[in-house]
């Protein structure tokens, strides 16, 4: 089977998720392609090492890739981001017949929405089905982020995007939330597979710490809460500050900020204005880089806004945290809670609240270290046994092979 992967971020941009699936259906024997944009993802500059041109093919990691030109751009001005986005859509629509070969099947990575637009033009011109993979519910998200308020803006995207799963062959949604988002948009249930985000244990494995990159990153001696990721709207970060000032008590713990973003720049004059040495900007880190200062680590952080599509999101750090092997304080409601609950991973409190993030973060600091490393064990058994790579790939081949009229698929969704 020949597979187009198509999206607008692929790495060196930090989405290691689809470079692990072009390469994994790669190993079962599919041809894939990937059809992206040049590398700007976060910080809205083109990486180093590359310059845009009319078009690029390059292998990354095994797998051919061909970039197409678009607006690079990732800040807060929401018409800026729009032109971002409609830049790579209107490119890759024109530009992807001529870079790449008919595929058998498209298999669509959302977000952005506007994906949507070259994904059914290429479905139409080659006369192929395409499968939309659904990481990030719109208008829901942009309402939620504020990156859009006006309410007719966001009407008129909730009915493209219903356009969108009209005109898919099937839907991959990584939560129940989504999947129950999507019925009451009135998508039919058979075509909607609820299928988890994995973890490679290759990439995210517990590793013992680097006494000299703990005293290099002044984490040695400290009870470390950290938090690895976007640092943006969305991440509501904001709530770790505030309860880093109620923490001021105890001078061991400190919260630790691995990653850029939008937000980042605030966040820092904030902890500033507010004389606080108990939080810590560490920056952007390589992925391969992320074990060795998650083993830092006492306690992983999930935080995410107190809104309704956050219940029913599901972040790829949630799995990478359990991989680690540390306990998780997941700072949310809904799906992801439920996932650190039911496989006894750590401690969950409500979303944007100081005071239970500061008396969850006690509660952690006054526990026995065979309990935290109890937590740890029972994330690494779940991360290795329900959430690995090749068995949730599978699934998702199961998926692209039941569109592709001449393949039958082969291997079934328990329960579906």
């Amino acid at each position: 089977m020949k597979v187009l992967v198509l999206t607008q971020w692929y790495p060196p941009e930090p989405v290691v998720l689809l470079q692990e699936l072009a390469q994994t259906l790669q190993g079962f024997g599919h041809q894939v392609t990937v059809l992206t944009g040049f590398p700007n993802y976060p910080s809205g500059r083109v990486y180093s090492g590359y310059r845009q041109s009319l078009w690029r093919h390059e292998t990354l990691a095994g797998v051919p890739v061909a970039r197409v030109p678009l607006y690079a751009e990732h800040g807060r001005s929401g018409v800026k981001r729009a032109i971002n986005y409609l830049s790579f859509a209107l490119d890759s629509a024109a530009l992807g017949p001529l870079l790449v070969s008919k595929p058998d099947v498209i298999f669509v990575y959302h977000p952005p929405l506007t994906v949507g637009l070259p994904a059914y033009w290429l479905s139409r011109l080659w006369r192929v089905p395409f499968v939309y993979q659904i990481q990030d519910m719109w208008p829901e998200t942009l309402s939620a982020t504020g990156m859009l308020t006006n309410k007719r803006a966001l009407a008129c995207i909730g009915r493209f995007a219903r356009w969108v799963y009209s005109k898919a062959a099937a839907l991959c949604v990584i939560s129940p939330g989504f999947r129950e988002n999507l019925l009451a948009k009135g998508v039919e249930p058979g075509r909607i597979h609820v299928i988890s985000n994995w973890i490679d244990m290759a990439s995210y494995r517990p590793v013992a710490p680097d006494a000299a990159l703990a005293r290099e990153t002044n984490l040695d001696g400290r009870f470390n809460v950290m938090f690895a990721g976007n640092i943006g709207e969305a991440q509501g970060l904001q709530t770790v500050v505030e309860a880093a000032q109620l923490l001021g008590d105890i001078s061991e713990v400190q919260f630790v900020l691995v990653g850029d973003g939008i937000s980042l720049p605030q966040l820092q004059d904030l902890v500033r204005q507010r004389n606080l040495t108990n939080v810590r900007f560490l920056g952007r880190y390589a992925e391969s880089e992320m074990p060795a200062l998650y083993a830092l680590a006492d306690v992983l952080l999930l935080h995410l806004k107190n809104a309704p599509l956050f219940r029913i999101t599901v972040p790829h750090k949630v799995f990478a945290y359990m991989a680690s092997c540390k306990p998780i304080l997941a700072a949310v409601a809904g799906d992801s809670a439920e996932i650190v609950s039911s496989v006894g991973a750590g401690v969950t409190c409500a979303p944007e609240d100081p005071q239970a993030l500061a008396m969850a973060v006690r509660r952690l600091y006054r526990t026995q270290r065979s309990e935290l490393d109890r937590m740890a064990r029972n994330g690494l058994r779940a991360a290795r046994n329900e959430y690995g790579r090749e068995y949730l790939v599978r699934q998702i081949e199961s998926v692209l092979l039941s569109v592709v009229p001449r393949h039958q698929p082969v291997w079934t969704q328990p329960g579906s």
